[in-house]
């Protein structure tokens, strides 16, 4: 049987790691650049360390990504997505106005 060397999957661990994964879509992606807002804004604990901190540099950088795929998909989403990327980024805005006061 091969053995994993952290590039490649021993047998039969593709099936088990593409089971585990989230399905793969623009909703999936802005959702996780959303969660990794909130951690960066100290609302929800950072799953690393199960700790909450504030680093307004990095969710601004966030925010910013964020903006930028709307302005780059423009015209180009479904409705639902369109609307989830609209009120994901201003929740973040909000949160991170929040955040700096």
């Amino acid at each position: 049987m091969p053995k994993g060397d952290g590039f490649t999957m021993k047998e039969g661990e593709g099936a088990q790691a593409r089971e585990a994964m989230p399905k793969i879509d623009f909703s999936s992606f802005i959702l996780s650049l959303y969660s990794s807002g909130l951690v960066q804004l100290g609302k929800v604990e950072d799953p690393s360390t199960g700790k909450k901190s504030i680093n307004l540099d990095l969710a601004q950088h966030t925010i910013d990504m964020i903006a930028m795929l709307e302005e780059k998909t423009l015209g180009n989403l479904t409705n639902d997505e369109d609307n989830l990327l609209k009120t994901l980024l201003s929740e973040l805005r909000l949160a991170y106005v929040e955040a700096k006061v």
